[in-house]
């Protein structure tokens, strides 16, 4: 499965079949998110939350290709990520994206 941000793939004609999109909500443990809170203090990067927001886009990028699959699709184009903060400690991650099918393989 090819993904790409652009909305085209060179050297491919394609037929769209559609949106697909993969979603999850992450949170990490209470004791990293103390720590985590002290770090701010000082500053620097927040290790477990980039850990956490990684892990998110994995899953969400997972479960999109996972619908793009089941329309038979041979790539994503134009994929696109957007997160949103659901609660203190715990985060939204959507994926999103049209399915294609390859014209000319």
């Amino acid at each position: 499965m090819i993904l790409v941000n652009t909305d085209y793939i060179t050297g491919k004609e394609l037929d769209t079949l559609g949106l697909v999109k993969g979603s999850t909500v992450q949170s990490k443990h209470l004791g990293n998110d103390i720590l985590s809170g002290l770090k701010t203090l000082v500053g620097g990067e927040l290790r477990a939350y980039t850990e956490m927001m990684d892990e998110a886009r994995a899953i969400a990028t997972k479960r999109m290709v996972e619908e793009a699959e089941k329309l038979g699709a041979d790539g994503v184009v134009n994929i696109r990520y957007a997160s949103s903060a659901v609660m203190q400690g715990a985060a939204e991650i959507i994926a999103c994206g049209t399915a294609v099918k390859f014209l000319n393989k």
